[in-house]
């Protein structure tokens, strides 16, 4: 990437964006892996134990309650937008 003229900082900025989506897509590869591989499904559905688990690490990096409750909210109502209507990914 190289900097655009008028915008010295743009390619910090699309590397920094570049980074973020691989950290989530990593996380989202291995949730599912560990999804798939779940020894107790009906007991202890992962995406809540892993939602939880990573409120409260999120918290623990000094992330205050109201943003991580803001965050996930936002992300939850925005879901349906970006899924068009659908429950899962075909």
């Amino acid at each position: 990437m190289t900097d655009h003229p008028d915008q010295p900082d743009q390619a910090a900025k699309d590397r920094w964006q570049a980074d973020l989506s691989e950290a989530v897509y990593r996380l989202s590869v291995s949730l599912r892996a560990l999804h798939e591989t779940n020894p107790w499904p009906e007991d202890h559905p992962l995406l809540g134990q892993a939602i939880n688990t990573l409120a409260t690490e999120l918290w623990d990096r000094c992330f205050s309650v109201t943003e991580i409750r803001t965050a996930f909210e936002e992300a939850a109502a925005d879901l349906p937008r970006y899924a068009a209507g659908r429950e899962t990914r075909p």
